[in-house]
């Protein structure tokens, strides 16, 4: 094509010249753009895009069954086999190998002739060397990949020997020939390997042991051509009748350490190594290669290549072992030094090789069915200890895959082992450092203890996690096995209780007994939230969502464990509870049971979800007595007390009315209560219980039940009515404390005055408590300071202006009575600041429960819109949450009221308004979502926060959605009755006429809590709403109070023009009245302005803005709109040439005034380059020279005498021989300094005094200057 290109130059150019004959030897002049773009794409990075320009290649050559075309790929492909990037390379192999594949009567042996000569590594250059290899090496692999080299042996040995000659480039190809040679042998038949491979392999399969890729080729022809390869022809070729043998283990260690070598960047397997392993099974020397070659010879190096690769051939090598191999590989130093290895990656920036073992184990359990081999090697695992602690996290992905046979004999060997840990079993070790700090080795007690320790997570990551497939009893087995040895102990063993018969062979220490207990309450949760076990017909019909923390059969896990606690209670002779009841918490545990009797008696009735909350309730925290008995016993008899009331309250409603139950109260609502009053308890425990709960009861939730949570929100009530109840009693026991305490300090300062009368000497320390009390309470209040004066003047202590120097007037006894007087006085005093400190201490704690309890609300707010959020219920909570976030705004700025304002801000913004589902059910509630819009806006127009009336403002939307309902997807219509019915149940003009006060508000007013960006985002929700307010917008363009507004109105307008809802809402007629509008609005407001500050600036930006898109939309639609008062007015705004300047003011101007046909003017910039020039050759210093003021003339000038003057031109004949060197220079700069002229000549005089500092710096330097001249 380039040839073409040039010849057609030529003919215009030369016209008498004879043309040269153009030779195509390629052919490519006569192939089609298309048919070459293929060749272009193969090469190209893409995968994708190279396999399908591979396929369009074959499909275009079967269609044209042109030879030429055929012969032209052919040699194209061969062509493109030597590429400088890799893709293209492995593209054209690709490539050919499909063309030879599917054009059988292209002959292999000719494709390789045509390889070998067009990539003659013989008469190739030194800088192509590296290519021509790479095209030797992907011909052979192309011709390997065309699933017909097998047919003809002869290609295949000339390629075999190809790729043997190829060996010697490693440097560029590395073991790519070996394993092309190997993936051919793979595929070669028998007969072909002994009649024509195997002679051409002799050389390679002698020295078997010298490279891996030779030893690997070896292995795979005893592999797969065992008769060819028998003893005796083995033994000729490697000197032995096996591989795997005493003679040949030092040079296979050294063949396998060149392969871990080999793969240190890629970390993978070498595929040698495993088929060593693979003979040595084959050769039953299974266990001399592991001990020989692995072990002494692998692990023997330092961490490293070669320890990693011994860790990948054990775990690849687990499927190939029997039950006795496995225990032998994974007992032994490799296991040892693997727990080593991931001790010390623990540290930063090491390498780990969990994650990889992980893998490893993990396609061995999902490919391994055996439950025998799975629980060997899991035990494996789990038995590499380091001090008793194993080495592989509890919390094991891998027992996902464990079948439930191999699972139930694990789960069976980790209580074992709880109760009597066997750690000699093990596979301990211990790392340097732990040798070095416990020279006399752990004591086998903290050993034993750090095993418990992880097996009990281990029981409950087994238990908690779903996709583990266990059976019913063996959850309950591993629940009652934690909960017995976490609460009690064996008196006797008995058949009754199974957990008995295991003795401890170590007993279990107390932090132990602490960590179970904390399992077993953290397993509680993960009990309540699983869903039904079982692979039943029954059990697939149940919905997994709802049927949460139940057995098959119904019954909640938390009652049997409850069940099974109560019967080892009454098994007092055999076990003991470690937390002893008292008989008050004996009784009201049992009255918890006979409650939760009761209520499964009334579900066995009539089911109902109130039974199974009351006794969810009851059991959650009757369980927890055996961790916290007086606060549970507290919780039981209040949430008893909370139903004996609601059930008087039944029965009174009943006795008023017959037919009481419509006024009843709800289940539900008695719930609720019961649950705030117990999240006013400061428990973490009773949150997570009535969180769980509340969960529960969420889709039964009432409007009864939703006010009282609201109601505790509600910030203008006080905290007595917050819902604060259970802590009352616990107020009234430490007020009655503090009575006895103030009773007690009055007894003491009865003591005080007896030992005060007596001669103590106690006053000391009393007026010193003083002075701290003094300083505490600050300044001293008028009635101390009176009733301190009444006591100096009845001792007559007070100095008065008669006498003031008489100091000792009073006797020994009226001064100890003065002093008995004083401290009883400042003691008063003292208690009543520290009463005022109490006081002021004890209604900040109490506002701190009351806020703590409020966040607790909040979740439950959160979790109910999280659950039903689509509920008409949700509308109720929109007024309350904005009433918290507008009293949290201008409250405290404490970090816990800053939190509890977050969380409701974004409980309402993201929970609420923001919320995937929402409230479409409003029937007959129109009038009332319409009066909560009226009020949310007439509140947001009252308030001075932005911030605050954003939330009234999302709120109105909100409310505006839920009237509105689901957008029909057609909403083009013109109209009224298809506005209607746009908008849902949306009174329009009621509602227009709320934001139309709302905007005029925000246009008129100096300081309004509204903001542009609130009508922005109603203006594109809400497109029906948008045209009947774009006429207050047009109008404010120029009507608006400030240059702000003004702008807002602009950004507004331009918003509504641009959106394609509101042109469909509009007829032509309109659209083109409203463009006329804006277009007279924008004239008036260009008129006369200047920008005199930023807001001014701001606005005309805008302006500008909406003007550009207005001008551009009237020229394409053509709309008869008169633009010509504008374009004068913006012609105007530019007479003086100010808008020429680079800014966005500037370049909106000029798109604006481009569209009229008016272009910017260019600004001439060449005199201001030549002037600059100019300045710069003035005020720059010239390269190489010195200033005037520095030359050495002005430095060395002779001595004036007294009376004498001398000529500035003479010079001594030291100065003269000193700047003789410098004539050249001088001479050749003659003109640069005539530049400065005569200014030159005159600036030594009056530079004389600047020039002397700098001359006495230089002289400090070494005086050198000064000797220049000599």
């Amino acid at each position: 094509m380039m040839v073409a290109v040039m010849q057609g130059e030529m003919e215009e150019t030369e016209n008498t010249t004879v043309r040269p004959k153009v030779t195509d030897a390629k052919g490519i002049l006569k192939q089609t753009r298309e048919f070459l773009d293929y060749f272009w794409d193969i090469a190209k990075p893409e995968r994708d895009i190279r396999l399908k320009a591979i396929e369009d290649l074959i499909d275009h050559l079967k269609q044209s069954d042109k030879a030429d075309e055929l012969m032209y790929s052919l040699k194209r492909l061969v062509d493109g086999l030597s590429h400088t990037r890799e893709d293209a390379r492995s593209g054209y192999s690709v490539a050919l190998a499909q063309l030879l594949s599917v054009f059988e009567e292209i002959s292999l042996k000719s494709t390789l002739d045509c390889v070998k000569q067009k990539h003659n590594l013989q008469t190739a250059k030194k800088k192509f060397i590296r290519s021509a290899a790479f095209g030797n090496f992907f011909g052979v692999l192309a011709l390997s990949q065309s699933t017909r080299l097998h047919k003809e042996p002869q290609v295949m040995l000339e390629c075999v020997q190809l790729l043997q000659s190829l060996s010697q480039y490693r440097e560029h190809l590395k073991d790519l020939p070996r394993k092309t040679m190997v993936d051919i042998l793979s595929e070669t038949s028998k007969d072909v390997f002994e009649e024509v491979l195997l002679s051409a392999l002799q050389s390679d399969l002698t020295s078997a042991l010298q490279t891996p890729e030779q030893l690997e080729l070896l292995l795979v022809a005893l592999h797969k051509f065992p008769s060819v390869l028998k003893p005796k022809k083995l033994k000729k070729i490697l000197g032995t009748t096996a591989v795997i043998t005493k003679e040949n283990m030092p040079k296979l260690v050294e063949v396998l350490k060149m392969a871990a070598r080999s793969v240190k960047k890629e970390n993978v397997l070498p595929p040698v190594a495993l088929d060593l392993l693979q003979a040595s099974l084959r050769e039953d020397n299974f266990e001399m290669f592991w001990a020989d070659a692995i072990i002494r010879g692998m692990m023997s190096e330092m961490p490293g290549p070669t320890h990693y690769l011994s860790f990948r051939l054990l775990a690849a090598s687990l499927p190939l072992l029997s039950i006795t191999q496995l225990e032998f590989v994974l007992s032994g130093d490799v296991m040892r030094h693997y727990g080593e290895h991931i001790l010390s990656a623990q540290l930063p920036d090491r390498f780990k090789f969990a994650p990889e073992m992980e893998t490893y184990v993990c396609e061995f359990m999902q490919g391994c069915p055996d439950a025998d081999k799975q629980l060997a090697v899991i035990l494996s695992f789990t038995q590499l200890t380091n001090q008793g602690y194993p080495v592989v996290p509890s919390y094991w992905k891998v027992l996902e895959h464990m079948v439930p046979a191999a699972l139930e004999q694990y789960v069976e060997w980790l209580m074992e082992a709880f109760c009597k840990p066997q750690l000699d079993k093990c596979l301990d070790f211990s790392t340097r450092r732990q040798k070095g700090n416990q020279e006399s080795g752990p004591e086998g007690d903290s050993c034993v203890a750090r095993f418990r320790k992880w097996i009990i997570p281990r029981l409950t990551f087994i238990l908690e996690n779903h996709q583990i497939k266990k059976r019913e009893d063996l959850v309950m087995k591993m629940a009652r096995f934690i909960f017995f040895h976490g609460f009690f102990v064996v008196k006797k063993p008995t058949s009754e209780v199974p957990e008995t018969a295991q003795a401890f062979s170590v007993p279990i220490d107390q932090q132990t007994r602490a960590t179970l207990s904390a399992a077993f309450y953290g397993l509680l949760q993960g009990l309540n939230t699983k869903p039904v076990l079982g692979d039943s017909p029954e059990v697939e019909g149940l919905n997994p969502r709802r049927n949460l923390g139940v057995k098959a059969d119904g019954t909640m896990w938390i009652y049997c464990l409850v069940q099974y606690a109560a019967m080892l209670l009454n098994q007092s002779k055999n076990v003991q509870s470690i937390q002893t009841f008292s008989s008050e918490q004996r009784q009201g545990w049992d009255s918890m049971l006979e409650s939760v009797e009761a209520l499964m008696k009334k579900a066995k009735k009539s089911s109902s979800p109130e039974h199974t909350a009351f006794q969810h309730l009851f059991l959650i925290i009757g369980i927890q007595m055996f961790k916290a008995p007086e606060e549970s016993l507290e919780l039981l008899n209040d949430l008893r007390t909370c139903m004996e009331k609601a059930q008087a309250k039944k029965s009174k409603k009943k006795k008023a009315s017959g037919k009481g139950s419509d006024e009843e109260p709800h289940w539900v609502e008695v719930v609720v209560e019961i649950l705030l009053s117990l999240l006013s308890q400061p428990s973490r425990l009773i949150r997570c219980v009535c969180k769980a709960v509340f969960n529960r009861i969420c889709p039964h939730l009432t409007q009864g039940a939703l006010s009282s949570i609201l109601s505790v929100l509600d910030p203008n009530k006080d905290e007595d009515e917050s819902g604060v109840g259970v802590t009352d009693e616990k107020d009234k026991k430490r007020k009655q404390k503090e009575e006895e305490d103030l009773d007690d300090e009055e007894e003491e300062e009865e003591d005080d005055k007896e030992e005060d009368e007596e001669g103590s000497d106690s006053s000391d320390d009393d007026d010193d408590d003083d002075d701290e009390a003094m300083e505490e309470g600050g300044e001293v209040d008028q009635n101390f300071r009176l009733e301190l004066m009444k006591v100096l003047q009845g001792q007559n202590a007070l100095a008065t202006e008669e006498d003031r120097s008489e100091d000792e007037d009073l006797d020994d006894a009226a001064m100890m009575k003065l002093d008995g007087s004083l401290s009883s006085l400042f003691l008063e005093q003292k208690n009543r600041i520290q009463a005022k400190k109490d006081e002021k201490d004890r209604i900040s704690k109490e506002k701190v429960l009351v806020r703590d309890f409020k966040i607790k609300v909040l979740d439950m707010v959160e979790m109910f819109l999280n659950k039903q959020g689509s509920s008409a219920l949700v509308l109720g909570m929109v007024e309350p949450l904005l009433s918290v976030i507008e009293n949290g705004m201008s409250s405290e700025t404490s970090q816990q009221e800053q939190d509890y304002l977050r969380k409701a801000a974004d409980i309402f913004r993201n929970r609420l308004c923001r919320g995937k589902y929402y409230c479409r059910e409003v029937d007959g509630r129109e009038a009332e979502l319409h009066e909560m819009f009226e009020r949310l806006i007439g509140r947001a127009q009252k308030l001075t926060d932005s911030s605050v009336c954003l939330y009234y403002f999302s709120a109105a939307l909100y409310l505006l959605k839920v009237l509105r309902g689901v957008v029909s997807g057609k909403q083009g219509s013109t109209n009224a009755p298809s506005e209607a019915k746009f908008m849902g149940k949306v009174d329009v003009e009621r509602v227009t006429t709320c934001f139309r006060n709302a905007l005029t508000s925000f246009m008129m007013r100096r300081k309004s809590p509204f903001t542009g960006a609130m009508f922005s985002d109603l203006f594109i929700r809400f497109p029906v709403l948008c045209v009947n307010l774009l006429d207050i917008a047009v109008e404010n363009i120029t009507g608006g109070l400030r240059e702000h507004q003004q702008g807002q109105a602009c950004v507004m307008v331009l918003q509504a023009l641009q959106s394609k809802e509101v042109k469909n809402l509009m007829s032509d007629v309109q659209i083109t009245e409203l463009h006329q509008k804006v277009a007279d609005q924008l004239t008036n407001s260009f008129e006369n302005v200047q920008c005199k500050n930023k807001t001014v600036h701001e606005k005309m930006v805008k302006a500008l803005e909406l003007c550009q898109y207005l001008v551009k939309t009237v020229h394409q639609q053509k709309m008869q709109v008169k633009l010509e008062l504008l374009q004068n007015i913006l012609k105007s705004m530019n007479a003086e040439g100010i808008l020429q300047k680079p800014g966005k003011l500037e370049d909106t101007y000029w798109n604006v005034m481009r569209l009229f046909g008016i272009l910017k003017p260019k600004m001439e910039k060449v005199k201001k380059v030549v002037e600059e020039k100019q300045t710069e050759e003035n005020t720059k210093k010239k390269k190489g020279f010195l200033p005037e003021t520095k030359k050495r003339k002005n430095r060395k000038k002779p001595v004036v005498l007294e009376g004498k003057e001398t000529p500035a031109s003479t010079e001594t004949p030291e100065g003269a021989s000193g700047q003789g060197k410098k004539k050249n220079k001088k001479k050749k700069n003659k003109k640069r300094k005539q530049q400065g002229g005569e200014e030159t000549q005159d600036q030594p005089a009056t530079k004389k005094t600047k020039t002397q500092p700098e001359q006495k710096k230089k002289k400090k330097k070494g005086g050198q200057q000064g000797d220049d001249g000599k």
